[in-house]
């Protein structure tokens, strides 16, 4: 089989995208010396990506994304290939592309949070930008020989939002990582570095408006008062939505909020382990990687309970009502004062990641793979 990977998001350029992307590929290539693979990477991350076998070929597709050029001159790319299938990692199938493929839906977010905060563009623009999102990833759903989602809660939402037969969609769970980055200074160290003040709880990830951000500083202005001296740590990069959370933090005169910015690999075991847990109060996740990463860390978990966290993170987490800061502040306020309760969410969290594993991810998209090949 001629198999192509739409691989421009691959590693750091792609962010989520690019760790799902990267680890499928690194894990087909351990699992299938047979079939031959086609890696469609960009000129930014053409060294990023190195083949491990001889059957995975990486070929340059220097077109980036949602652009007129993705439409018209990514399909001659993967035309001139004649491949038996192409894995979209993501839902921006072009238009033109008339060959068979299968594609990775891993959250319906603009369908559950139109709003105009989480973009910078203009409000014209930005509905442009949703309609034409709407009709990409309704031709995608719809053509796909096979839809792979990254939870039933996905897919219960794919189907809600498109008229296509579930059996056309399949699971695959991703798996949090295990940061094995040797440090080079010491825990206080590199807390010095960041400007980071003990005792903490502790936020890694970004700042768009489902993150749910500005109620989390609101609940913890009240926790606050029960623990002087505690302070919340936000892991990021700096860009516009954290810039604006910064200023709503001073706006209201909220103390005791780090904004540490992004933090190197090789420290961030550090900052999780030396924090008294880690809180993540979305409104909206397609799977909800991060705390299962903050569980590797042998931290407990405070979270939303909204769309698929319980499903991924089951009895390992502290689950609160995202909308309500009360309720927010109150969990956070019992798992930093329940011994107990904190040491059962520590061991349960490290069952918990131990249940999800990228090596079956591969395996299951390898077989979606054959199967819908072999239909033909």
């Amino acid at each position: 089989m001629r198999i192509g990977i739409d691989a421009r998001f691959y590693g750091s350029l792609g962010k989520g995208l690019g760790r799902y992307t990267q680890k499928l590929i690194k894990y087909l290539e351990k699992i299938d010396g047979e079939n031959q693979y086609f890696i469609f990477v960009r000129k930014e991350n053409w060294e990023e990506y190195q083949p491990k076998r001889n059957n995975f070929t990486k070929v340059m597709a220097n077109i980036p994304w949602y652009s007129l050029r993705e439409q018209v001159f990514f399909p001659k790319i993967l035309k001139k290939h004649r491949l038996d299938l192409v894995h979209f990692p993501h839902f921006n199938v072009p238009y033109f592309y008339g060959g068979r493929f299968v594609v990775t839906i891993h959250d319906l977010i603009l369908f559950r949070f139109p709003t105009k905060r989480a973009t910078t563009l203009s409000p014209l623009f930005y509905f442009f930008k949703r309609l034409g999102y709407r009709f990409v990833i309704n031709r995608a759903v719809k053509r796909a020989e096979a839809i792979i989602a990254v939870s039933e809660y996905t897919k219960r939402d794919i189907l809600d939002n498109f008229k296509i037969d579930p059996q056309k969609i399949f699971v695959t769970y991703e798996a949090a990582d295990i940061n094995n980055h040797l440090p080079d200074m010491t825990h206080d160290e590199i807390l010095k570095k960041y400007a980071i003040i003990k005792p903490y709880i502790l936020y890694v990830g970004n700042a768009y408006p489902h993150k749910n951000l500005e109620r989390l500083v609101m609940a913890f202005q009240e926790t606050a008062k029960k623990h002087p001296g505690l302070y919340l740590v936000m892991v990021g990069k700096s860009d516009y939505f954290y810039k604006r959370l910064d200023k709503f933090v001073r706006d209201n005169n909220i103390s005791n909020i780090i904004f540490a910015g992004e933090i190197d690999d090789k420290h961030l075991n550090a900052v999780y382990r030396e924090s008294k847990l880690y809180v993540f109060p979305s409104l909206y996740e397609g799977f909800g990687l991060p705390p299962l990463e903050a569980m590797c860390m042998n931290i407990p978990v405070v979270s939303s309970n909204s769309s698929c966290l319980p499903e991924i993170l089951e009895d390992a987490a502290y689950y609160f009502d995202p909308r309500g800061i009360s309720g927010i502040g109150d969990s956070i306020d019992r798992v930093i004062t329940d011994i107990r309760l904190r040491q059962k969410l520590i061991e349960n969290g490290k069952k918990q990641v131990r249940k999800y594993s990228w090596i079956d991810l591969a395996q299951k998209t390898l077989s979606i793979y054959q199967e819908k090949i072999n239909k033909k």
